[in-house]
């Protein structure tokens, strides 16, 4: 009380025992923090940690989780309530962490700004999503199954070295390689029939109306007592060319070396089967990326490929390769296989054709799922209904 009465100048005090209390801040992502030493600090000097919530880390929960970086942080909302949880990147368990681009996130319409850091398992792409050059999807694999990505296996004589967009060894989705001229298979190990001579540059082209042997490329007299027709590719094969009773089905299948045939040389021998436009659902199901109606102009023997030339008259659905009423080509998927065009494009021929493409090539396809059917005055309007309120 006297030092109340007359305070000194300069007094001094002891002090028993001093406690300074705080809380920890920890942007409305934690209800609790604990002693945390940090690199540094004075051991006199006492922080703490937030146990962070809501995919959030840092001391104070300041950013998102290595994993969760696909939508801008926010902290929480203390008036709202919302919590605004980080947002876990979608890089298909191909990726241990993630960071955010502004740039993406606007081009998105701010649904996604996610970027996966060192895809691994031989993945790429913003999120893991695509097999590296030189591997292809195993498609009996799940997406997210380490061993999704396959190593090419193509064959280094019949083989293209070649980079397309820097390059695959084989198509990315089918691993089918890219055949030097007149060479086939999935692989590139083996000429086309009525090629011959497998090597450095490819095969050549049989001097014959018929096939050659292949390694001296001399003329073979007969080949299984079939007719030669001279039938352009994808010319309409006879009806009375079928396939024989004593014929299991599964002599005919894809990846069958016999099937190597040149349309060029012996149409007969390409079975063609064709898809009918079937139920509104199975339609929508095979997520065509283009339908249209084209006339086949013309097709032409590339050797590794066939080129159907079109005219575009009516597009009904395009998807990342930009398309015009105008000329342009397709590209039958069967020919490296299989030698034929399948689905058969008759040239002169008006066709409502709904297919599958290649944006990193620019190259619209055409394979055994596309819808390939001549076409018929009311099938527009029918289509693009079932495209606009069908396909949703």
């Amino acid at each position: 009380s006297g030092l109340l009465e007359k305070p000194h100048r300069f007094a001094h005090y002891a002090i028993y025992d001093l406690i300074v209390r705080g809380s920890c801040f920890c942007n409305g992502h934690a209800e609790e923090c604990q002693f945390a030493n940090r690199p540094g600090v004075g051991s006199n000097r006492i922080h703490g940690k937030c146990m962070c919530r809501h995919n959030t880390a840092g001391h104070h929960c300041e950013k998102c989780a290595p994993l969760y970086n696909d939508q801008p942080w926010e902290p929480g909302n203390g008036k709202t309530g919302a919590a605004n949880e980080c947002k876990r990147c979608r890089c298909h368990h191909h990726a241990d962490s993630c960071h955010f681009e502004q740039r993406v996130w606007l081009a998105s319409g701010k649904k996604s700004g996610g970027i996966c850091d060192n895809c691994k398992h031989n993945t790429e792409g913003f999120r893991c999503q695509r097999c590296k050059p030189g591997f292809y999807r195993d498609r009996a694999k799940s997406m997210t199954s380490p061993d999704i990505c396959k190593p090419c296996s193509c064959h280094p004589m019949g083989s293209l070295n070649i980079t397309l967009n820097q390059a695959q060894k084989c198509h990315p989705k089918t691993g089918f390689c890219y055949c030097k001229p007149g060479v086939a298979g999935p692989k590139c190990d083996w000429c086309l029939l009525g090629y011959w001579g497998f090597g450095e540059n490819g095969c050549q082209p049989c001097a014959c109306a018929r096939d050659c042997n292949k390694h001296t490329g001399e003329c073979l007299h007969s080949y299984d007592n079939s007719a030669f027709l001279n039938i352009p590719i994808g010319g309409r094969i006879p009806d009375f060319l079928q396939t024989s009773a004593n014929e299991s089905e599964n002599e005919w299948q894809w990846n069958d070396r016999k099937q190597g045939f040149s349309a060029l040389r012996y149409p007969e021998k390409c079975v063609c089967k064709e898809r009918i436009l079937g139920s509104v659902s199975n339609f929508c199901q095979m997520k065509y990326a283009y339908v249209l109606r084209a006339k086949v102009l013309s097709a032409h023997d590339k050797g590794t490929h066939a080129e159907v030339i079109v005219k575009i008259k009516k597009v009904l659905k395009s998807g990342k390769v930009k398309i015009t009423r105008n000329n342009r080509s397709i590209y039958p998927d069967s020919w490296t296989n299989r030698g034929c065009t399948c689905p058969i494009l008759n040239p002169g021929i008006d066709y409502l054709i709904a297919g599958q493409e290649d944006a990193r090539t620019n190259r619209l396809l055409v394979n055994m799922n596309s819808l390939v059917k001549p076409w018929k005055a009311h099938w527009g309007k029918f289509v693009a209904d079932i495209l606009r309120t069908g396909c949703k």
